[in-house]
């Protein structure tokens, strides 16, 4: 009896023992994790600053706020140059570390970087802008040789102008895919920013961007935003503004004739423009884009229409009922017309409901066309 009582006491006590052990293990865990929580928050978080340039073994470095300071380059950190983003302190601006991941582009976060797929074959009339932007963008791309022969030099950038809807931006997008270059998009209103000198860097970084990435077309849709008309007293935005279209100016200025970036602008409001960016060297050439005549109608509906399955219809009638729309709106048409169909079970579309996908798109109170047409 007393050997059993001893191994059950034994025993008691090893998966006592294993228990705290156990435990233990759990607390120190707990421990080290907090201690490393507790030290985090002791430490100061580090600033990331450009280098603006480097002289011997000290770089000049940019800090957010724009100033900048010469400080010393710590061996450990390796070669710097201009350019390069770094980690430093925030008290004494000693540089910790280089900061490899960072994009030197803030701006990718503004653009649409793309190859487009868009043909010419796509675009339904506009002969004349498509012949013009041939000539001006795309020759100069696919062979720059010929302007170095004959001695005169393609304009580094278009103006296209016109109504909402008319076909601009898929111009664009058409000519970057005959050159097989890389579209770059951006708004203009997102190149204006509210802190002072950020506007101007996204400019710099757009058309540095655009460099490394030729051949490339650059297109800057409401450009507007940034080259409306000066005016010489204003708000702290507005010369912020003033700032970026300068620099704009100055890096289009920057370009060679016979670079391969091109730049597109594109504008619903011409008239306010600056004429700073209009004048011979710059966006000298203005195409205009009009909205469609009835021919050129009946060639978008066509485009938009290929794919859809008509009853017997009077295209000469339909487009004669389309005139005044832009591209755009025409395209809707389609849409809404295949929408009248499918709420009737059809896969057929009718003329009839062209004519009301028309009266629908033409008619600018939806809800009262809504209500008369379902209620």
């Amino acid at each position: 009896m007393g050997n059993e009582s001893y191994e059950k006491e034994m025993y008691s006590y090893v998966s006592s023992m294993n228990q705290l052990e156990s435990e233990n293990n759990i607390l120190k865990q707990t421990v080290s994790q907090l201690k490393n929580e507790l030290d985090s928050f002791k430490t100061n978080p580090l600033m990331v600053c450009e280098v603006k340039d480097v002289i011997d073994k000290e770089v000049i470095i940019k800090v957010p706020n724009g100033n900048s300071f010469l400080v010393t380059n710590p061996e450990s950190v390796g070669t710097l140059i201009p350019g390069d983003y770094v980690f430093v302190e925030q008290r004494n601006l000693n540089i910790v570390k280089k900061h490899t991941s960072l994009s030197n582009f803030d701006v990718e976060k503004f653009v649409i970087v793309e190859k487009p797929d868009v043909s010419w074959e796509h675009i339904g009339g506009l002969k004349s802008q498509i012949q013009e932007i041939k000539e001006v963008i795309e020759l100069p791309l696919n062979q720059p040789e010929l302007f170095e022969k004959i001695g005169i030099q393609p304009p580094k950038g278009i103006l296209l102008h016109g109504e909402p809807g008319t076909g601009k931006t898929l111009l664009a997008k058409a000519v970057a895919s005959s050159t097989n270059s890389t579209f770059i998009e951006i708004v203009g209103s997102e190149l204006v920013q509210k802190f002072i000198g950020e506007g101007a860097k996204l400019v710099k970084d757009l058309f540095e961007m655009a460099r490394n990435k030729a051949p490339s077309v650059v297109f800057i849709d409401e450009i507007d935003a940034i080259a409306s008309q000066r005016v010489e007293i204003g708000t702290s935005g507005e010369r912020e503004v003033q700032r970026t279209f300068m620099q704009f100016l100055a890096e289009i200025d920057g370009f060679k004739n016979l670079d391969n970036v091109k730049i597109i602008g594109c504008t619903n409001r011409k008239d306010i423009l600056d004429t700073a960016i209009l004048r011979p060297g710059r966006l000298d050439r203005l195409i205009e884009v009009p909205l469609p005549s009835v021919e050129e109608i009946k060639e978008i509906f066509k485009v938009h229409s290929s794919k859809m399955n008509f009853e017997k219809i009077n295209l000469d009638e339909i487009c004669k009922n389309m005139e005044g729309l832009s591209g755009a709106e025409i395209k809707s048409v389609c849409t809404e017309a295949g929408y009248f169909a499918l709420r009737n079970k059809r896969h057929i579309i009718k003329e009839e409901d062209l004519l009301k996908a028309i009266s629908k798109v033409n008619v600018k109170d939806k809800e009262s066309f809504d209500s008369k047409m379902y209620g």
